[in-house]
């Protein structure tokens, strides 16, 4: 199969002809219809993920069909239209057994722990435990960008900032997580105040819900404008870039009893962010993680995009060939693509 293989960190990454995938008794091979180009797959090109091992085939935000099954494997079969979070569980942890596989005490990862999906195909290990049916009218793309930024943004919204209508939900970041938890927030009756440093990509917030935009370039602080556009602070705030900077304005912007949820990676130099304490203890304000989402959740998800609530398709930006994705993952570490780009691996 052809992939992109990465030899050494922060080098350019090659595209080359592997060895196919074969099944573990309890896996499947996935042919891999469309994968997502994400930011983390930029920090583990950069060499932030002391998971991955070289050399290594990036990508962890995938749909295709199952072309393998492994002896053990019983609920899904060759030709199953599948996705499959992020965060892959291993089902028998005391995480997994609570319900949160989102935090497997044994958990792996495809496009760092394993082998990615920038590839013709991907192995799956414990298929059973991780992957997830796709409705059969929803395209690969699509269901591409459900495995990372759009399902971590919804347990984000949904789960972990307890979002309800009339709140308002302040998003630091509108790349591809940001434009998801702004479209989430509002399909949710939320008002939405976007932050971010590009009239593009906050023309594109305006267009999936945000009642308002910040340029965070042209205030002299982000803080005070988000205070003065919700009247007071944001009932929920997000960042959903990680950077200190982002991390502590979303902190600082949330009015008495708010809930900030981190959901940016936080890596390498920006790994230990400057917190508000004083603020936080004297308001009470909630301090969240969010990390992914469980398999099963994904019905939910499912079921607000197929009664339109939700239309993650809006989110998609352009489609690149495994080539065409080499210089667009190295320069993600400056201006990431409008939208969530999505790879073909066979055009």
């Amino acid at each position: 199969m052809r992939a992109m293989i990465v030899e050494l960190f922060d080098r350019m990454p090659e595209i080359r002809d592997v060895p196919d995938p074969t099944p573990a008794p309890d896996g499947v091979v996935i042919d891999v219809k469309a994968t997502g180009l994400c930011r983390s797959d930029w920090h583990g090109w950069k060499g932030h993920d002391p998971d991955i091992r070289l050399p290594h085939v990036p990508g962890h935000e995938f749909a295709g069909i199952v072309s393998a099954t492994g002896s053990a494997v019983r609920r899904f079969r060759v030709g199953d239209r599948v996705t499959v979070p992020f965060i892959a569980a291993c089902g028998h942890c005391r995480e997994c057994h609570a319900g949160h596989q989102q935090v497997c005490e044994a958990q792996f990862q495809p496009g760092f722990t394993h082998w990615g999906s920038f590839a013709e195909y991907v192995a799956i290990d414990r298929a059973d435990h991780n992957l997830v049916r796709l409705p059969d009218d929803m395209g690969f793309p699509t269901a591409a960008s459900l495995g990372c930024r759009f399902a971590t943004s919804f347990r984000a919204v949904v789960d972990q900032g307890r979002v309800r209508g009339g709140e308002w939900v302040a998003v630091h970041g509108a790349g591809g997580v940001g434009l998801s938890a702004i479209m989430i927030a509002a399909s949710l009756g939320a008002r939405v105040v976007a932050i971010d440093i590009a009239e593009a990509k906050l023309a594109l917030a305006r267009a999936m819900g945000a009642d308002a935009t910040v340029d965070s370039r042209s205030v002299p602080d982000v803080v005070e404008a988000v205070r003065e556009i919700t009247g007071g602070g944001a009932h929920v705030s997000i960042d959903a870039l990680g950077h200190p900077e982002t991390c502590f304005n979303s902190i600082a912007n949330l009015r008495r009893r708010g809930r900030h949820v981190q959901v940016g990676l936080m890596l390498a130099d920006h790994a230990r962010a400057q917190i508000p304490m004083a603020q936080v203890i004297a308001h009470e304000l909630e301090i969240y993680g969010s990390h992914g989402m469980q398999s099963w959740r994904y019905d939910a998800m499912l079921g607000m995009i197929r009664a339109g609530r939700l239309k993650p398709e809006r989110l998609l930006g352009e489609t690149l060939s495994l080539a065409q994705a080499v210089p667009a993952l190295v320069a993600m570490g400056g201006t990431a693509p409008d939208g969530i780009a999505i790879i073909d691996p066979r055009a």
